[in-house]
């Protein structure tokens, strides 16, 4: 199920970055980020109150556009925002009030009949309003007035957006669907190539020139008896490259493709290495919880000691060491190298996905793993877990109830989804482990309520009997090595002699 798409519009300066981090920061507390990205991102997945949503900053609505390429660029960069995203918050600075550019792209939301949302930033006060009357002027609704770097109003804010949001999709059941897989990567690494050798023809057009590709395709196959939908997207490129304005929402285009698919295709150049873009994409795939499948293209420009997905897989090891999960195909679009690999390790990824781990087998691997290797205490205290159940949803999800969420280091928690993987697979998938805080005891309240006696015939003492013993039994002398003290016996005749004095 795809999630909604917010985009962030607005001139430079207005803190569009600000709100986007903060937004991203609610999210923060229940999903940690993958270890070793780069964070600078123009895409996230936010939650709030339950609902999961695609937060994109846009950038490149300024005034050197306006200069440059004419009022007729920036309104194409704007249509593509529009067209894409469910929810558009035009932000505004509300110390400066309007400028002639804000007021440009509020008559161009307002024609589009999208739905807004006007957001007045650097409000740091909630009692000085002000140029908010200015806004007014935009004939929009009542603006949120917000602080996104201290983080006022922000609660509200997201609240409204929820309220724009469409509501869910139903999702069909897994076996009535067809398997939906995105071709995504950096410009000329021959993604619409590779479609072509998927497919048998000429479907998507070919160029050398980068960025050939603009919308992304959906064709439909089928291949054993499978139905499969492969999605052919723009090159994602480093923001600071782009030199064509409108390749800079390419990015959400391809984004809002990933969105629809049950996992990624990422191509790679063999003849130009992995980059830190070729990270960044692998990245956006995981973070959303789509399977991943890494797709080394182009192996005839390299010599044949190269051509092996076993070279490729030690190679790639270092690059994408947060991503050692992910199936490896080398292949050559022009040659047909390697091209039947690619659609099996693809469904395999996606059969993955939809993997259900008993709550018993589940509880059983965590606990040997916390009794193999304990975690490690941090003041005193250590994590202890409860009971954990799978998740429903898409992504493989765990849900751990432990004493405290805070006591999770990020090395233990590899080592858990280490232990579970080994058990139950989830090749090329993402594992989310999610911690919630248990009762007091720790004790899951199926365990409790399952709590019975041994019987002594089988070798064991009940905890009944064990309480009687333990009332039964003598109190230790205060002193070490004390005597207990007991009192004497009585006499024959029934008195209890005295108690000679020491």
């Amino acid at each position: 199920m795809a999630r909604p798409i917010v985009a962030i519009v607005g001139r430079p300066n207005v803190g569009k970055s600000t709100l986007f981090n903060r937004i991203l920061g609610w999210r923060k507390a229940i999903v940690d980020p993958q270890s070793g990205l780069t964070r600078d991102r123009l895409y996230g997945v936010a939650e709030w109150s339950g609902r999961e949503f695609t937060v994109v900053d846009t950038a490149g609505l300024d005034l050197d556009t306006a200069k440059d390429s004419s009022q007729a660029a920036i309104e194409a960069q704007t249509k593509v925002a529009i067209d894409q995203a469910d929810v558009i918050v035009l932000l505004l600075d509300v110390r400066e009030g309007l400028t002639p550019i804000d007021r440009e792209i509020a008559q161009m939301l307002r024609r589009s009949r999208q739905r807004v949302i006007v957001a007045a930033n650097k409000a740091d006060s909630p009692t000085e309003r002000h140029f908010a009357h200015e806004i007014l002027e935009l004939g929009f609704a009542e603006p949120s007035l917000l602080s996104a770097q201290h983080g006022i109003g922000v609660g509200d804010f997201l609240d409204r957006v929820l309220e724009e949001l469409p509501p869910p999709e139903v999702e069909p059941p897994a076996e009535e669907k067809a398997d939906r897989l995105a071709i995504m990567g950096r410009p000329n690494v021959g993604k619409s190539s590779l479609l072509n050798a998927l497919l048998g023809d000429e479907r998507a057009l070919v160029s050398p020139v980068p960025g050939t590709t603009r919308d992304p395709i959906d064709t439909e196959l089928i291949y054993d008896g499978i139905p499969v939908v492969l999605i052919d997207t723009a090159g994602i490129r480093r923001k600071s490259s782009s030199r064509d304005q409108i390749e800079r929402y390419s990015l959400m285009r391809g984004i809002h493709a990933m969105e629809r698919a049950d996992a990624v295709l990422l191509v790679l150049d063999a003849s130009a290495g992995v980059l830190a873009q070729d990270q960044h994409v692998a990245g956006y795939a995981l973070e959303a919880g789509k399977g991943l499948v890494i797709v080394v293209n182009k192996i005839d420009l390299v010599p044949p000691i190269e051509r092996k997905p076993a070279h490729w897989r030690a190679l790639l090891a270092r690059d994408f060491k947060f991503a050692p999960f992910a199936p490896i195909v080398a292949v050559s679009a022009r040659t047909k190298e390697g091209i039947g690999g690619i659609l099996p390790a693809a469904l395999e990824v996606v059969g993955q996905r939809r993997i259900k781990m008993p709550p018993n087998e589940l509880n059983r691997v965590l606990r040997e793993a916390f009794l193999s290797h304990p975690p490690p205490s941090y003041k005193g205290r250590r994590l202890k877990l409860g009971y954990a159940t799978q998740a429903g949803g898409e992504a493989p999800t765990v849900v751990m109830f432990v004493n405290d969420t805070g006591l999770l280091h990020f090395s233990y928690r590899r080592y858990l989804e280490h232990q579970i993987r080994n058990r139950f697979g989830l090749i090329g998938n993402p594992l989310r482990l999610v911690l919630r805080a248990s009762d007091s005891k720790g004790i899951p309240p199926p365990e409790r309520r399952k709590r019975r006696s041994i019987s002594p015939a089988s070798g064991e003492v009940s905890a009944p009997a064990r309480r009687k013993v333990r009332d039964a039994a003598p109190a230790r002398g205060k002193a070490r090595g004390a005597a207990p003290h007991l009192s004497p016996p009585p006499a024959r005749d029934g008195t209890r002699p005295r108690r000679p004095r020491r």
